[in-house]
């Protein structure tokens, strides 16, 4: 038996799926937010109906999205919603259908995780992980016909395709005798979320600015995946008041803080200081010498003038510094 498996590029709020599938972190960020305010409307009350930790809720939406309906799964807060929780989330939420929704065809995830900071591909990887957990156990809709990943962002897109498309190069689950085939993915499926958080980890501090999203994306984040680091960062947007207490677990719990001080960000100042009194190694960047204030210009600091040349320094650097066993 074969599931296809896919991603793309589009809208949770128009996509064609049976079900769409949403987290409740106790709180509402990004597109869970806006699927909400827009099936308050047609739900009074929802808001307050959403589930705690551990529970579900599943409603009609009534023609007002693309999807006919929303599970929403209650998980913990987003500070602790980490790798191995977002593999449990999609595998209960595949299971909970499994009894619920037996006769969807189509079940649609959005990306957990990378959105407020943790690494986006290590937290696709926990998702498909879990929905793999829950297809070897035959705790799916028995009229199931495809899984689908939408991700609005082109560009995001196509790396969580890349990703998908190493793990199933033939784009869907095979299942023989109730099990996945086993293949080169086996060693990923049973390490994935699970060990994700004794992997080194290289906490990056940087303003959460779209003009700085280049620099993140194609100059920092794939050097430091291609070293063998997972790669986070903290947005405040997701975190409001609890967001300078998970900046300090971060930086405590890295093996490397790496710092972009093109901007002259009085956050990304105060977490390197935080760092230092931590006695952890870091890495600091700018894109201009001038833009360096005077209590790190005596500091080594990478100087780069373009995306490229960035992440070419960066990869050097890394290779200098042995991966540190945890």
């Amino acid at each position: 038996m074969n599931i296809p498996i896919k991603v793309i590029i589009g809208d949770a709020l128009t996509i064609n799926t049976d079900v769409l599938v949403l987290k409740f972190a106790q709180g509402l960020f990004g597109v869970d937010l806006i699927v909400t305010e827009r099936l308050n409307k047609i739900h009074s009350n929802l808001t307050k109906l959403l589930p705690e930790t551990g529970n579900f809720l599943q409603i009609d939406t009534y023609g007002s999205l693309g999807a006919k309906e929303v599970l929403y799964v209650g998980v913990e807060p987003l500070s602790v919603f980490r790798y191995q929780n977002i593999r449990e989330f999609s595998h209960r939420a595949m299971a909970f259908l499994a009894d619920e929704s037996p006769e969807s065809e189509t079940v649609c995830f959005t990306l957990h995780g990378g959105g407020y900071g943790l690494d986006e591909i290590e937290a696709f990887e926990s998702e498909l992980a879990g929905i793999v957990d829950a297809l070897s156990k035959s705790e799916f809709p028995h009229n199931l016909k495809q899984i689908i990943i939408v991700e609005i962002k082109e560009n995001l897109a196509n790396r969580l395709d890349q990703a998908l498309k190493k793990l199933f190069p033939l784009g869907c689950v095979v299942i023989n005798n109730d099990f996945p085939e086993r293949n080169s993915s086996s060693e990923w499926l049973n390490n994935v979320g699970h060990l994700s958080e004794t992997k080194p980890l290289v906490f990056v501090a940087m303003p959460f600015d779209k003009k700085m999203y280049d620099v993140y994306y194609y100059g920092i984040r794939g050097a430091v995946n291609k070293a063998g680091y997972l790669c986070e960062r903290a947005d405040e947007a997701y975190f409001s008041g609890e967001v300078i207490e998970w900046v300090k677990l971060r930086i405590r719990q890295a093996d490397l803080v790496l710092a972009d001080l093109s901007q002259a960000n009085a956050n990304v100042y105060l977490e390197v200081g935080y760092a230092w009194g931590n006695n952890k190694k870091t890495i600091l960047l700018a894109n201009d010498v001038n833009a360096l204030k005077f209590d790190v210009k005596g500091q080594r600091c990478l100087i780069y003038n373009g995306i490229k040349e960035l992440e070419e320094l960066l990869q050097k650097e890394l290779k200098q510094i042995p991966l540190l066993n945890r």
